[in-house]
């Protein structure tokens, strides 16, 4: 239907900017203006002749005001069908003005959860009445404009000025911005709610997923793929310099840096397709850099490189040499930026570093539903672990076997990590067979030129049979660490103790699909 002249509209915003010009503008247009509370004294503030939603219901704020447009003198006068005559006889009985515009943005909510407020703080910035009108106009978008985003305000002002109200298809697109705005609320609340007073991580009893699309991305995996980003990957990760990420920088940022959230020391990363080619931490990060990339320096072309310190001059001017898609890091030195930025296209990340947190939820999309865990980020447990074989691993040995074990949870099943002090050798992964990747690490070694004598190794689960032992014994590994757990562990213990090799089983199977 064509819509008639935006004659009155009902303002009541939480956001209050750009809120004066706008109803300064309508004010201008000759429209109307209705509101409450502490937007109504802002205008009256400035100038702006305000009509009180408490004259239009006879009704005075109450409950603290919890209660003050929930009254027919609104709701009808949204949900009034312009093309029904016996809707307008209606309101008109009752003395009812149609509302023709609405702006409404909510109590926030979230943020106050967020800052940690007492529970009672956190129920009271539940809006009722907002999202009531934002329904009420959304639904009756055939004839009523509803805005709850600031940045619409121009549009729909431009709109207004020239023509005197908007189109449907603008009324509509609004109308689902505004569904889609009071639904990512809802589901904060829920799940707030469901979480408990104690605030636990836990898998929820509904799987309630709301984010906003913050990026269209050139495509996904693939260029026959569309993809987009949504949620808030951006409060975590900044991007100082480059080209626009793509789909699969984002999975392999995220892969890089929760592996480098695993040491205290200074830590090198590199990863390619999801999977850690390289690993080191030394008493300097161009060391440990150093080693990262000696592990396998063919892989490591093109990847994703994360660091947990600053990135200094020496180390930037290290990562020159190779080319590398991207570069994470919680600062870079002011002149370590300016040698990196050297490469146009290379993306550098500065990484927000937050408090460590409860284990997030993983959803995974699987035909006509969803998977849901929570993220494999607990702390190791040495506490739980235990020497299987006659021979205990050494001081040396066990620094090793710790950091292998931390890299082993980061690398695609079936995994195997030969590593020696506190950097990788070799890695296999995501093989169907525990062997291969054990031959596929042992490869990858010697195409470095990395002597696996001395070495240990990380099985992410346990070794089935004692082959997969005997391919690291054969390679010169002189330690194992392995979560246990096969009916055949003794024959594995046994060949163990046969060669010498010293087996830890940390009870803990680290499986990543």
């Amino acid at each position: 239907m064509n819509a008639l002249p935006i004659r009155r509209a009902l303002i009541s915003v939480y956001d209050k900017s750009g809120i004066v010009g706008f109803a300064r503008a309508l004010q201008a247009a000759g429209i109307e203006i209705l509101s409450t509370g502490g937007t109504a004294q802002m205008l009256q503030e400035y100038g702006i002749a305000v009509t009180l939603v408490q004259d239009v219901t006879g009704f005075p704020e109450m409950l603290d005001g919890r209660v003050k447009t929930l009254h027919p003198a609104i709701h009808a006068g949204l949900l009034a069908r312009r093309d029904r005559p016996d809707h307008l006889a209606v309101i008109a009985e009752h003395g009812i003005v149609p509302i023709d515009l609405v702006v409404i943005n909510l109590y926030p909510f979230s943020k106050t959860v967020d800052s940690g407020a007492r529970e009672e703080e956190c129920i009271e910035q539940i809006d009722i009445g907002g999202p009531a009108m934002i329904r009420s106009a959304s639904k009756n978008h055939a004839a009523v404009t509803v805005v709850c985003d600031p940045e619409d305000y121009d549009t729909v002002l431009r709109a207004v000025t020239e023509h005197g109200t908007t189109t449907l298809s603008m009324r509509r697109e609004l109308a689902g911005k505004a569904f889609a705005h009071t639904a990512h609320y809802d589901h904060a609340i829920a799940s707030w709610l469901e979480r408990g007073s104690d605030h636990t991580a836990a898998l929820p009893t509904r799987l309630l997923i709301s984010a906003e699309k913050v990026a269209d991305l050139r495509y996904g995996e693939n260029p026959h793929q569309p993809a987009a980003l949504y949620g808030g990957f951006f409060d975590d990760f900044v991007k100082l310099h480059g080209k626009e990420l793509s789909y699969n920088n984002i999975v392999d940022i995220e892969a890089a840096s929760h592996l480098c959230d695993e040491f205290d020391a200074a830590a090198a990363v590199i990863v390619k397709h999801t999977n850690p080619c390289g690993c080191a931490t030394a008493s300097s990060l161009l060391a440990a850099w150093h080693d990262a990339l000696a592990t396998d320096p063919v892989s490591a072309y093109g990847g994703i490189v994360a660091f947990n310190r600053e990135v200094d001059v020496q180390t930037a001017e290290a990562l020159n040499q190779l080319f590398t898609e991207v570069v994470i890091a919680p600062a870079f030195a002011s002149d370590a930026l300016d040698i990196l930025q050297r490469k146009r296209d290379r993306r550098l990340i500065k990484k927000i570093v937050h408090d460590q947190a409860s284990p997030g939820v993983q959803v995974k999309s699987i035909r006509n539903g969803y998977l849901c865990q929570l993220d494999d980020t607990a702390p190791i447990q040495e506490t739980e672990w235990k020497v299987v074989t006659m021979r205990t691993p050494d001081a040396a040995e066990f620094a090793a076997l710790r950091f292998a074990w931390r890299v082993a949870r980061h690398v695609k099943s079936n995994a195997i990590v030969y590593a020696r002090d506190s950097r990788t050798l070799g890695i296999g992964a995501g093989q169907m067979s525990r062997v291969d990747s054990s031959r596929i690490a042992v490869s990858k070694a010697g195409n470095a030129g990395l002597e696996l004598t001395a070495s240990v190794v990380a099985s992410d689960a346990f070794f089935p049979f004692a082959d997969g032992l005997l391919e690291a014994v054969h390679a010169g590994a002189t330690a194992v660490i392995q979560p246990g757990g096969s009916v055949r562990d003794q024959e594995v213990i046994e060949a163990a103790d046969a060669h010498n090799i010293a087996m830890v089983f940390t009870g803990t199977r680290h499986f990543k699909h």
